[in-house]
């Protein structure tokens, strides 16, 4: 089906983080759009509140009478979605064109310039960042992202009349291989997803694929530490980043007063003085990342520079909730053994005489399962370990898997402590922290807001 032919475009799964984001996309173009999702929340309210026609039932009979016309429907699902849902053997018993949301992710990157963002983890950080240095340049961009701007309240941008999208590439269920990116970003290869991939190598492999994808004549920038060797195809242009070295990087890195500046180091022009808008150390390379793209396409120094200082960063990705002198809670959305490694070490850095403690909810028992030991190390970097148990999301148990693989592997001398998610508040009350970090992919950020009031009334 052409974009063109399409009225209505109904979403099984419509909550989501990126599935909204699409669905925001065709509301704002005038089409008819529907949903299901599982349970409310405030995006999905949000959501409803925008003309998003949604239903928390899986009953085919609740879908509007406008996405019911197959000759004019797009129905788009999430990989999560199991065939037997109710309302997707409806459409495909009835010879609708169903489509995962990465095939149309897909689509418009053969219609736009396509700035794709892939990697373990840092791809919503970097996407975020270009995607707010491209909004506000010469340049504009539309925009999908896999967590809310805090620039814009939103997981999305659209534009009227620039050519370029920036995409989070998403390598769960290999779904990034449907995208035909202009340029992309590769900020880290470290296996996950491993119930998908199977192996460490599988998973490689994937992500070796995905940089043939990239269009004749386009870019590929890796991060220089990557285990994965690219083959893109021959008139793709290759660079290379890193914090400290690499085509493009960072030079005179000054932290002080809660500022961090530094001048980035380019094949294309050195831009000296750029100051993070969102001063975290992780977020040095984070930026020469997002800012290789902007400048690859166009973006000027002065541009790159107004951009990351007014960058506000994005929903539990490095979240300051409270910071003072006395107290500081960060909400942080890390559920990979990396991932929680530079968070604490970024913590560590920014807060050196401070005692950092962490309440960690492992997310999925697969990757509990395959990386338990890994994560022990990880959270050892903090000074108290506290875990809840495992968030499942799409998963079943698995008989032996819990966070006690976890907390048994712990190193020695490390404080620490297992609880259950709902015994969290009362352990928040009986304490007074230095630094907490609330950290997972799961559900234990719904409780952050009541966290935040419970440490603001300690005196």
């Amino acid at each position: 089906m052409d974009f063109k032919d399409i009225k209505a475009v109904y979403f099984i799964g419509a909550g989501g983080i990126g599935m909204s984001a699409l669905a925001r996309y065709f509301r704002q173009k005038g089409l008819v759009v529907g949903g299901y999702d599982k349970t409310p929340t405030n995006l999905t309210r949000k959501l409803e509140q925008e003309g998003i026609r949604l239903h928390y039932e899986e009953n085919p009979d609740f879908i509007p009478k406008e996405c019911k016309q197959k000759n004019s429907t797009l129905v788009v699902y999430t990989p999560a979605i199991p065939s037997t849902h109710k309302e997707l053997a409806f459409f495909r018993e009835n010879g609708f064109e169903t489509e995962k949301r990465a095939q149309v992710l897909g689509r418009l990157t053969q219609t736009h310039k396509g700035l794709c963002f892939a990697g373990t983890h840092g791809k919503t950080t970097t996407s975020s960042m270009c995607a707010h240095i491209m909004h506000q340049s010469h340049l504009d961009c539309n925009a999908f992202l896999g967590g809310i701007s805090k620039n814009y309240g939103t997981n999305y941008i659209l534009s009227d009349k620039s050519d370029y999208v920036v995409i989070e590439a998403d390598e769960f269920d290999r779904s990034f291989h449907w995208l035909r990116p202009w340029m992309s970003v590769i900020t880290s290869t470290d296996p996950d997803h491993l119930d998908i991939y199977g192996t460490k190598e599988a998973y490689l492999e994937s992500f070796r694929h995905y940089t043939e994808l990239i269009q004749p004549g386009g870019v590929l920038v890796i991060h220089k530490e990557l285990e994965m060797r690219p083959h893109p195809q021959p008139s793709v242009t290759v660079y290379d980043y890193a914090r400290n070295e690499g085509d493009f990087h960072a030079e005179n890195i000054k932290m002080e007063n809660g500022t961090i500046r530094f001048d980035l180091v380019s094949p294309i022009e050195n831009v000296n003085n750029i100051e993070l808008g969102q001063p975290v150390p992780i977020n040095i390379e984070n930026s020469i990342a997002a800012m290789a793209l902007a400048q690859l396409n166009g973006c000027t120094a002065d541009e790159l520079r107004n951009g990351m200082k007014t960058y506000a960063g994005v929903d539990r990705r490095f979240d300051f909730k409270i910071k003072n002198d006395r107290h500081v809670l960060v909400s942080d959305y890390g559920h990979h053994p990396k991932e929680i490694i530079q968070s604490a070490e970024s913590l560590k850095e920014i807060y050196p005489n401070r005692k950092i403690t962490v309440i960690f909810q492992p997310h999925l028992y697969t990757r509990t399962r395959d990386f338990h030991k890994e994560f022990a190390n990880a959270l050892s970097h903090f000074d108290e370990v506290v875990l809840t148990e495992i968030y499942p999301a799409r998963e079943e148990p698995i008989k032996g898997v819990s966070s006690a693989l976890i907390f048994e592997n712990l190193k020695e001398g490390i404080e620490r402590k297992m609880i259950v998610k709902d015994e969290v508040l009362d352990f928040v009350k009986s304490r007074d922290f230095d630094v907490l970090v609330i950290l997972g992919a799961g559900n234990l950020d719904n409780y952050v807001p009541e966290i935040a009031k419970i440490i603001k009334a300690k005196k």
